[in-house]
């Protein structure tokens, strides 16, 4: 099984929580055994797990890649000024797989499924869900 998720996204960097939605597609799914695959459609966008007790960590995340990749030094940015974007998310990455058990993901307490933004704000992100199993 197979759906998009659409998201708008009203910053330049940050992440976006999706678990819910992603949770509702592996309910839909009735697989009971398996993986779910989230996958960011867009070469400036990313797809991290990582705590969600409060918005200190996702902050950290972006202050940490803003540190290390600063705005406006890239040679892609002579094109579209987004160049610190792309490297964004060539690192963390443009998915993750979670493992389906009884019918649910199996993420710990604290960890949550985010859409990374690293080149918003925009109106419309697509996130491709994949469902496997039995």
């Amino acid at each position: 099984m197979q759906e998009i998720i659409k998201i708008k996204t009203g910053k330049r960097n940050g992440l976006f929580d999706i678990t819910e939605m992603v949770g509702g597609i592996v309910a839909r799914s009735g697989i009971t055994g398996g993986i779910a695959c989230v996958y960011a459609q867009g070469a400036t966008a990313a797809i991290m797990i990582q705590e969600s007790w409060d918005d200190s960590v996702q902050n950290d995340v972006i202050a940490l890649l803003n540190k290390l990749i600063p705005r406006g030094v890239w040679e892609h940015d002579a094109h579209d000024n987004n160049g610190d974007s792309h490297l964004k998310a060539g690192i963390v990455g443009p998915s993750e797989t979670i493992p389906i058990t009884g019918g649910k993901m199996g993420l710990s307490t604290w960890q949550n499924i985010f859409f990374c933004e690293f080149d918003g704000p925009r109106n419309i992100r697509k996130i491709a869900v994949t469902v496997i199993g039995e």
